[in-house]
């Protein structure tokens, strides 16, 4: 046996990319991609990946150059997860909902070569570039125009673009696409924070993205030809690694640009939808949609649910609609969900108040995840599984990052000596062995299944001429699930001069418009601990008696 082991036959790099193309063989005309009443098939969607990576190579992309994307979920958008990295070009997806500061952040700091933008993003990405660093090579961009869209921007008068179209028509369908040479080649970098000046790009390798796909896929228990609803942004962690795994079942992708319950549930029963993935917001949201927007579901709707610990009760509403629920738990870092709420058949005998807080709980590793725990941060010990003693949540397996782009201080920190990925997360392990998530450690707002970190926040509140003190918390929100609430102090004289109003308006200048503040707070002084630290837990608490903000504006002042 000592002369046996790796060889060129048996140690092919593992890359999802592959799925692609087998697709095409096993459901070459069955429908992949459908977007109002554009129709491709699975062969149609091979070659115009492959005319995609062709096209990108001709215009001189080559191995490791990022490549970004600021697309909505449109056909596009899902050719880009395939296409992109078939050029041999790392994907770098990018949230739509970014202010231009933020965009301008991560294409300097990304080294993007060339943008694919669409039409109504246009404005965003042309004042990210004028806001680059003089010197800076800009990206080049190509137009994703949209037939749908009417009212969208086009380019600027006597401007020579070239479309997306344009580009596929460059492009070779049967151009041999640029296989890894090995399977821990970068294939992706997604970044962690909005609006940071210094971000985090997590990069994953082909390796990683294969394992999380499959494990996905058999997790959930996917069918062939399921059809396959994108709720999820593709953006978000490439979309918990789906845009990868319907080519393996050969599903039909339904392109949403924008989602709400009507379209969504026209959209179930127009296309006979039997998956779907989102954070609790969209579950809140189809739960509470007036009996009017409601439609009977042609068949059983399974959704994946993720980005942010469900409320028991929002499950509960979510089924009792007739839809069931799966629950899991991943990060960017892990390219998708790696613990998931494995139900057990004796569950399904339980009062239905009991099966959904059993299924609020995160639940188990996943197949290809090696091992979870939870684990005293100081003594790096395992806390005691008893549903009670709570500890940071670490994990390990194929599906964790190669690191933090450009940022091996960071890389470090989350990757330690021990060989334990930490993810920050606190939570708790229940007798049974099911993690359940108590805690954000880092004080993270997750608000509609985005991050929003208090930090940053609170970095652009005190930067504001009148405050004295300020800190980020969460407060409920019958939508959003999280929206940040701000507790200020203001300095010697400012009081009675500045107003709530123009708290929220400083920030919404200076950020994305969802991580200003919906609630803001006026307090003498904040509560501190004997040492000058503010005492989170307290405004948490009292973020928490307010109640939740509802759908308007509400902010408010004491």
């Amino acid at each position: 046996m000592d002369s046996l082991g790796a060889n060129a036959a048996n140690s092919c790099p593992l890359t999802p990319l592959g799925f692609l193309e087998r697709a095409a063989t096993v459901y070459g005309d069955c429908p992949s991609v459908v977007y109002h009443d554009t129709v491709f098939t699975w062969s149609q969607t091979f070659r115009r990946c492959l005319r995609l990576a062709s096209a990108l190579v001709s215009l001189g992309i080559s191995r490791r150059d990022v490549v970004s994307v600021l697309l909505p979920n449109v056909p596009a958008m899902y050719e880009a997860h395939f296409g992109v990295p078939m050029s041999g070009a790392v994907l770098n997806t990018i949230n739509t909902r970014l202010d231009a500061r933020t965009v301008s952040v991560l294409l300097r700091h990304s080294g993007s070569r060339l943008v694919l933008v669409d039409q109504a993003s246009l404005p965003l990405i042309r004042d990210a570039i004028r806001l680059l660093p003089p010197g800076h090579d800009a990206p080049r961009v190509i137009t994703v125009e949209d037939p749908h869209e009417k009212s969208l921007p086009g380019a600027a008068p006597g401007a020579v673009t070239l479309t997306y179209e344009g580009l596929l028509e460059k492009g070779d369908p049967g151009f041999e696409w640029v296989r890894p040479a090995c399977e821990w080649e970068p294939m992706v970098l997604n970044y962690t924070s909005g609006t940071t000046s210094a971000p985090k790009g997590v990069v994953h390798c082909h390796r990683a993205i294969f394992l999380v796909t499959l494990d996905s896929l058999v997790e959930w228990a996917v069918p062939p030809r399921p059809t396959y609803l994108w709720t999820l942004p593709m953006f978000h962690t490439n979309g918990w690694s789906f845009p990868w795994g319907m080519a393996v079942v050969g599903g039909t992708n339904i392109c949403l640009r924008r989602v709400d319950a009507a379209e969504v549930y026209a959209t179930i029963s127009r296309r006979g939808v039997t998956h779907m993935c989102g954070a609790p917001v969209v579950l809140n949201m189809l739960a509470n949609a007036p009996e009017g927007v409601r439609r009977p579901l042609p068949g059983k709707v399974h959704i994946l649910t993720a980005g942010a610990p469900p409320p028991a009760a929002v499950l509960h509403r979510t089924e009792a609609a007739g839809f069931e629920v799966s629950h899991g738990y991943g990060l960017t870092e892990t390219a998708g969900v790696v613990v998931c709420c494995s139900w057990k058949g004796e569950w399904n005998k339980l009062p239905a108040s009991e099966r959904a807080r059993l299924k609020a709980r995160q639940g188990v590793r996943t197949p290809s995840t090696a091992e979870m725990d939870v684990v005293d941060s100081d003594t790096g010990r395992s806390v005691p599984r008893d549903g009670a003693t709570m500890g940071e949540v670490v994990l390990r397996g194929g599906c964790v990052m190669l690191g933090y782009l450009n940022n091996d201080e960071a890389t470090r920190e989350a990757v330690r000596g021990d060989g334990w990925f930490y993810t920050g997360d606190v939570g708790v392990m229940h007798p049974d062995g099911y993690l359940e998530i108590r805690d954000r450690s880092k004080d993270v707002i997750i608000s509609g299944g985005e991050n929003i970190s208090s930090v940053e926040l609170e970095s652009v509140l005190y930067r504001h001429p009148a405050v004295n003190e300020a800190a980020a918390v969460a407060r409920p929100d019958e939508f959003w699930g999280e929206t940040p609430c701000a507790f200020v102090s203001l300095r010697e004289g400012a009081a009675g001069a500045v107003t709530v109003a123009e708290i929220v308006a400083w920030c919404r200048e200076r950020m994305p418009h969802y991580m200003a503040p919906k609630t803001v707070v006026f307090l003498p002084e904040l509560p501190k601990t004997s040492t000058g630290k503010v005492q989170k837990y307290v405004l948490r608490d009292a973020a928490k008696k307010m109640g939740p903000t509802g759908r308007g504006s509400s902010t408010s002042k004491m």
